[in-house]
């Protein structure tokens, strides 16, 4: 399909320029008191993760953000989320894409709620939107781990090696310690050398 390679390339150019997108004035309203404290929060893990030395501390620290980035400031916000994964795990994903399409209309500037809506995607076969929703995430928010993790593996599965290794790579930028990032960059590094010779 010709336009697949176009969309791989607007997801390179997302991960290309993230200070790009981190320097973008945000349309949202200002964040209540509540998320401030979040943010200061997960500033503070981002650094403790780049200055990590040892991979469980790296896993624990990243698991910790996902913990916060799974809280929106709205009780309806993460009702909706934390339902959305229950039909997953159920293997209702028919519902659970639902709930997320409708988490995002109501927080489009959410990236956990886009990246949660790629994971439902990717369940339903749906390889166009899994790839929209993973540059709408890592657009809102170009340190998710679990959105540039998943954008690899989808890079990966569709047979974009180069492209997989290259998100990998910039997950490592931010966290280098990260054991998962960390063995599949190797992993695609050795695959890549083996088919160069």
């Amino acid at each position: 399909m010709t336009g697949r390679p176009l969309l791989i390339g607007l997801f390179l150019l997302t991960l290309a320029a993230p200070a790009w997108a981190a320097g973008a004035p945000a349309p949202s309203p200002p964040a209540p008191p509540a998320a401030a404290k979040d943010d200061a929060s997960r500033d503070a893990l981002l650094a403790r993760l780049a200055a990590a030395t040892d991979p469980d501390e790296a896993d624990g620290i990243v698991a910790r953000l996902d913990r916060l980035n799974q809280r929106s400031g709205s009780d309806t916000g993460d009702l909706l989320l934390a339902r959305a994964a229950a039909a997953i795990d159920g293997e209702d994903i028919d519902v659970a894409r639902q709930l997320l399409d409708a988490l995002t209309d109501l927080q489009p500037r959410w990236a956990e709620a886009w990246a949660a809506r790629a994971n439902a995607d990717y369940l339903a076969g749906d390889a166009r939107a899994t790839f929209l929703d993973l540059a709408q995430a890592l657009a809102d928010d170009p340190k998710h781990l679990k959105a540039l993790a998943d954008l690899g593996a989808a890079l990966e599965n569709a047979g974009k090696r180069e492209d997989a290794l290259n998100v990998y790579r910039r997950a490592l930028e931010i966290a280098p310690q990260w054991r998962p990032a960390r063995q599949a960059a190797d992993r695609l590094r050795a695959a890549i050398a083996g088919q160069a010779l």
